[in-house]
Parts: structure tokens; sequence; C-alpha cells
């Protein structure tokens, strides 16, 4: 068995002192209890259109908190609107409605009873504009305008509440000529006065002109924060400089480029199908960072985003000389790899592209957060030391693209702004809400699978999970299998006995020339016949009646031995394959009837000239194929669908399904829905010991299903918004049950996965058959 996994070493390259220690860290920490038994968990999801309306498309991408902590104001630029939440109740936040902002709110930061919203009312790219409303909370009230410079990008209020800074960006127009600087006018940064009523604010400038290297007299500044000592310092994002300011003078104390640095072991490549391969070298890379974040009054992280020429996929820590005290290397790229979370369509360009930062303390121990935009998750880690070396304790899921971090150390809360929204494409722009707290031995939610390192140090690539099945031998050991978002096929190795799973080695598969394979794989089932071989169950491609979409392959039943090398491949009969549509094979399980292995195959939703759904009282019926190996006839029944209940419409089908022992099966059924639209996400069980199989031609029988259990309530529980692609099941021997969703390859999602597992889902008699039919 061609397993890849090397548990006992880890390889790490030195970038600085500490970033030695926290490659250690990475490796380790997401299955470490931590120190004092506190963890960040997510406890809540506000989807934002629940502030306007659920078919208008949001972005929430800055937030903050009043000063209690108890309502949270964000940025809705898609709308052009300022949001509020109430979550005086942190695990069920409520909407408390919007009120326009008259143009494009940029970023908000609250003052008192003030929310500061800097506003861009730009008609053109020469043209740049804006404005900041200052909005009395309580009341949902503006109370004071101040014009602006130009187009506003970032606002933070000082500690004291004496000063606002707003970088006025006045971007670029990226359709102009080649897309990059120099392009009038140029950017600056503008200090409020924060003395007396709103009204009474007064403005001042602070020049950018003629102090970077790069496009000096186009100042682009991107990000501003604010120290105790009321120090600002704005990164400026494509010049790939940092600026010190004193807002009391409003004079530049220092500045300094931003730098170069380079990456290894990381993907630089996109693939279609994707592959992740963390084998490419980077040199020179621009870090160009976004978001910054003071840590002290003497040293600040930045996020090392990227835009023009560089980004690099991690964050810095500078003094305020311009030292680098800490860079985080490849270390977020790999850690994303390792929990499922990488974007390898970003390969090319800023891989997880970290968006922000935020720094707080709480209880006495200081946090710094990392958001990742493209991965869409937040990175977090304690501040150690008087060297302010970050140790990565936590990774958190978080929604689609995020972007805005606010800490609330008052109320053990955190809080995050993902600005992405597609009805369409399953997610919304959401903001979800985070609580540190007691855990049990310290253990975090999240995540629920991560994998360990290759022998080269580097983390077993993996996502877009869509097939499970228990090793008959071993009941602590699940095989999982990826779909067609990735290339080279494979068939991952996961010890379930721990929490989180851990995907400990890899099975490649291969043809019997030794080249690897790319099947669409949505089902495994290990060998009835216990010799370590594998079924797996790879869906077609196309539709005979889709003239946009026509055939491009077959459904097969493909064997594998247990090294990974395919042995045999089975085909529907023609005849049944004449019907093809593009929503076929998705599960398969092998049994033993009498002394044959016989294959059961789900099929995901009706062929041409199965019984279609007729969306009011009749779901549609969908086949169950039966594979006998001996005899190598297909035979088939009928399985009823749900009415899809959805107010979105879509479809119901089946994702998967696993045998349970003396001719019982369970099935995964749901709808193609996510969030607050999603319904249907069930497991069913039917019984074949009295029905009779038929070949293609006949009239089928249609089996009778039971509910074993409703997974909504169990998706909901997680905290975030219900996932769409429940997908892979699997069921031990004592009757305890296992399903996870496929993450999609975090290609238009947040790359989350929820492997969850529910003790004594099926009855104790039915735990002694499957004993038997396994022994």
């Amino acid at each position: 068995m061609h397993i890849n996994s090397d548990i006992s070493r880890l390889k790490v390259h030195t970038y600085t002192v500490f970033g030695v220690i926290v490659l250690v860290v990475f490796f380790l920490l997401p299955f470490a209890a931590l120190a004092d038994g506190r963890v960040f968990n997510r406890i809540a999801t506000f989807p934002v259109y629940l502030n306007t309306d659920m078919g208008v498309e949001t972005v929430a991408e800055i937030v903050d908190a009043s000063k209690d902590g108890n309502t949270l104001v964000y940025t809705d630029s898609e709308t052009g609107k300022l949001g509020f939440v109430d979550i005086q109740r942190p695990d069920n936040p409520q909407a408390l409605g919007a009120i326009d902002v008259g143009g494009e709110p940029t970023s908000v930061a609250v003052a008192g009873e003030y929310a500061l919203v800097a506003v861009n009312t730009s008609p053109s790219f020469i043209s740049p504009s804006g404005h900041l409303h200052v909005v009395h909370i309580g009341t949902q009230t503006i109370v004071a305008t101040h014009k602006l410079a130009g187009q506003p990008d970032s606002v933070a209020v000082s500690p004291d509440e004496r000063y606002a800074a707003i970088v006025i960006e006045n971007e670029r127009d990226e359709d102009l000529g080649n897309g990059e600087p120099p392009q009038a006018p140029a950017g600056l940064l503008q200090i409020v006065d924060l003395a007396g009523m709103p009204t009474d604010w007064s403005i001042r400038d602070v020049n950018l002109d003629n102090i970077a290297d790069l496009f000096p007299g186009d100042a682009e500044p991107e990000y501003v924060d604010i120290n105790t000592d009321n120090i600002a310092v704005v990164t400026m994002q494509e010049n790939n400089h940092i600026v010190i300011i004193d807002l009391a003078t409003g004079t530049i104390i220092n500045h300094f480029s931003a730098g170069l640095t380079d990456l290894h072991q990381i993907d630089n490549q996109e693939e279609d199908p994707a592959l992740i391969s963390l084998t490419d070298t980077l040199t020179n890379v621009a870090r160009e960072p976004d978001g910054v974040t003071w840590i002290s009054n003497e040293v600040f992280a930045t996020a090392d985003e990227g835009d023009l020429f560089g980004g690099s996929r991690g964050f810095t820590l500078f003094d305020t000389d311009g030292n680098i005290l800490f860079e985080a290397g490849n270390t977020l790229e790999h850690e994303v790899v390792r929990l499922g979370h990488y974007p390898d369509s970003r390969s090319g360009n800023k891989g997880n592209e970290p968006e922000n930062v935020e720094f707080a303390e709480y209880r006495h121990q200081q946090y710094l957060f990392v958001a990742s935009e493209r991965s869409s998750v937040i990175f977090v880690y304690k501040i150690k030391g008087r060297h302010h070396k970050p140790v990565l304790m936590q990774v958190l899921p978080a929604g689609v693209g995020p972007e805005g971090i606010k800490a609330i150390p008052n109320r053990n809360l955190l809080v995050a702004a993902s600005e992405n929204d597609s009805r369409d494409d399953k997610y919304r722009s959401v903001i979800t809400i985070y609580q540190l707290e007691k855990s049990n031995h310290g253990k975090a939610n999240y995540p629920t699978v991560f994998s360990k390192n290759r022998a080269d140090g580097t983390p077993i690539p993996w996502g877009a999970l869509s097939g499970f099945a228990i090793d008959p031998r071993h009941e602590k050991t699940l095989y999982a299998v990826h779909d067609s978002f990735y290339q080279q096929s494979r068939i991952y190795v996961m010890n379930i006995h721990k929490k989180p799973a851990v995907i400990t080695g890899e099975i490649i598969l291969k043809d019997q020339n030794g080249h690897t394979v790319n099947l669409d794989a949505e089902g495994i089932a290990a060998s009835s016949n216990r010799d370590g071989s594998f079924w797996i169950a790879s869906e077609g491609a196309g539709s005979v009646d889709d003239p946009g979409r026509p055939v491009t392959s077959l459904n097969e039943l493909v064997h594998v031995a247990a090294d990974g090398v395919i042995i045999d491949t089975v085909t529907l009969p023609d005849s049944v394959n004449a019907k093809q549509r593009r929503f076929g094979f998705e599960g398969v399980a092998s049994v033993k009837e009498g002394d044959n292995e016989v294959l059961y195959v789900a099929f995901q939703r009706p062929w041409i000239g199965d019984p279609e759904p007729n969306n009011t009282d009749d779901g549609g019926q969908v086949r169950i194929g039966r594979y006998d190996t001996a005899s190598r006839e297909w035979t088939f029944a009928y399985y009823p669908l749900e009415v899809r209940q959805s107010p979105n419409g879509g479809w119901v089908g089946l994702s998967e399904i696993t045998a349970l022992g003396d001719g019982r099966f369970a099935v995964v059924e749901r709808d193609n829905q996510a969030n607050t639209d999603a319904r249907i996400k069930h497991i069913y069980a039917f019984s074949v010991n009295n029905v009779i199989f038929r070949p293609e031609g006949e009239t089928f029988d249609v089996l009778t299903k039971t509910l074993i259990r409703d997974l909504m309530p169990d998706l909901e529980a997680t905290g975030g918004m219900v996932l769409e692609k429940i997908e892979s099941l699997a069921v031990t021997r004592k009757g305890d049950m296992l399903f996870a969703n496929d993450n999609d390859g975090v290609d238009d999602s947040n790359g989350e996965t929820q492997l969850i597992r529910i003790n004594g889902v099926f009855e104790k008699s039915r735990r002694d058959t499957i004993v038997r039919s396994t022994d």
C-alpha cells in the first residue's frame, strides 16, 4: 500500500528565530489542549440579508462594536447602508436594521456613543470624493457629516477617543492601461480632532507624497491603526510602504519599505482540475501589507495580502524603526492545506491571502487574529513574552471572504465580517460570532479534520470529501475520497478514533501502467471480500438530453487494490447509459449475498424515463442499482424522494449509501440548498429483503424508507450557516454514524468541513447485525 505519511518528522524552515518555533506549533497545536483550557468557539452566524431582504445581495465588510459590546455596526457597501445587530445574547444575534449613508460605506469605527462611517461618493477615479458620517448608535441617526478630501478606505479611532484617522486612498482604475500606478490624484491621511460635539469636529491633512520608493507621486494608503500614544501606523499597499504618524502634531515620525521576502514549499501553479503541490519557490516577494494593528506602542503586525506584484501569504511583525521581528513565511499556507481550506485557484496569485489583523487582550492574555480572505478562516495566536512571539493556538471557520475583525474583550467575544454574497452559489455575507470559553480538555470545536505530514514535511493536501467507508477490520480507520475537483484521485486514510479526525495517509490511484487517474469519485466501499480492496463509484459527466452539457464520461464502478492500482472497471448496460443525466453515481456499498460480492449503488436524481418530481406531493423516484460481481448483471429498484421544500427551489436527491447489514442500507437524502434556504438533510434507511431488483426494461419495485435522523439540528449546532453538500456517510459496528460535507475545494465556498459523529444512531439489534455481517 502506497501510503505517504510520516508522523514523526517535521521539516522546519528558518525565516527568523521565532519562525522556527511557530512552525513547530503549527504542526502540534490544532490538536493540543490549550494551557488555560480556554478556546474560541463559533457560537452564532448572522446573515446580513436579515437587515435588508433575503433576495438582496449584501456585503458585510468592516465591523465594530458599541462600547458595552451589545451592538454591532457594520458597513454594507453593496446596499450603501450601515447595519446594526443586537448581540446582547451573542449566541442569538438579532437584526436591528440598516440606514442609508449616501454612498458606499468603506469603513466604520466607534467613538463613545457614535459610529464614524467613512463613505465613498466618488463619481470617477479622477474625481474622488467622500464624507464622514457620525451616527448615533442608539438612535441610528446621522448627527453630523464632514466632507473628506477624497475616496476614504479605512478609519480608526484612538484608544482615548481623542482622534480619528481616515485613510484617503483615491484608488487606481485597474482597467486603465495595465492597471498600475501612478494614477493621480494621490492619497493622503486625514486626522479628525474629536473635540466637542460631532458638528464641531475639525479635520487636518497629512501629505504622503514622495516618501515611498515605489510610485512616490501616487501614495495609496490602505489601512490605519492607532496606539495608546496616539501614534498612527498606515500601510500603503501598492507602494509596499509603511508610515508612522504622530496624530497630535500631524507629523511623519518614520517611514520605511515593507520589504521583500522569499517563500519556499508553496503552490504557485493553478491547474484544472486542481492539484495542491507544495513544491514551488518564490523569491523577492513584496509583502504589500493591507490590514495593520498595534501589538504594543513599539510593535505592530501587518497582514501581507498583496496587490500588484506581491503578497507574502502571511503576516509580519515590525517595530517602529522598521525592523522585522517575525514573519510567518509559508506557515499560513501549510496550515490551510492541513485543514482542507487551501484555495488552489489562487495559487498563481496570493494563495490564502491574509486580509486583516486584530490585536486584543483577554483575561490578561494577548491575542493576535489574522483573517485569511481566500481560505475563509481566522488564525488565533497568543503573543508571548517581551519579544512578542506569536504562537498559533487555533484556526476558526468564517464566512466567505472575512475582512473585518473586531475583538470585544469585555464580553469575551470576537466577530468577523465576511464580504462575499451569492444566494445562487449557496453562500451569503455573514457576521460570525465567536466566544472565548472553557472547553473540554481545552479542545476547540474546529477543525473536525486535519492532515499529518508527508515525508517532505508538508501537510497531506485534501478537500472536497465526497464518500466514506469504515475499514471492516479496523473500525477506527475510515477511508475517504475526493471528487473531480482535484486531479490525481486518491483514497485518504483517516484515524477517526481521534477528535478531530486525522488524515494519516493517502493511497494514490493508478492504472495498470502506473499513471494517475482522474475519477469523479463520489463514493467508496471496502470490499466485503475482506481482501483490502475497494470499490469506488465514479460519477459520469453530462446528460444525453442536454445539448449544452453533452455526455463526456460514463458512470463507473472502479475496483481498486489495496495499493491503489485499478483492478477492474464496471459500467452500466448500454440501455441504461442511453438515459444518462449528469446526476449519476453518488455512493456504493459492498455486501455478501451468499458467496457473492454484491454492490449497491445510489443514483443522485432521476434519469430519463424515471418518475420525475411534480413539486407538489411527489418528489419523484431515483434508482438504486444492484450489481452482482459474479454474474456481472445489473438490476434496479426505485427509491422515493422527498418533495422539495426550500423557498429557493432547487432539487432533492441522494448523496451516499452505506450498508447496515442484514439487507439494510442507509442513505443521505438532501436538497441542494444551504444557509436558511436549506430544508432537507436527512438520513433514511431501507431494506432490500422483500424487494425484487429487476433488469432495465421491466417495472421496478419501490423501496420503503424509514427516517433515521434529521441532520439540520446537527448542522445548526455548529454555529455556522447550514452547509449544502452532505455527501459522506459511514456507520461503525457500534451503530455510531459519521457524516461530512463536501467543501467544494474552497471554490465559491468557505472551505469548512464538518465531520460530525453521532453516537448510537442505530439500535442495538442493528449493531449486532452489523457485527455479524462484518465478522
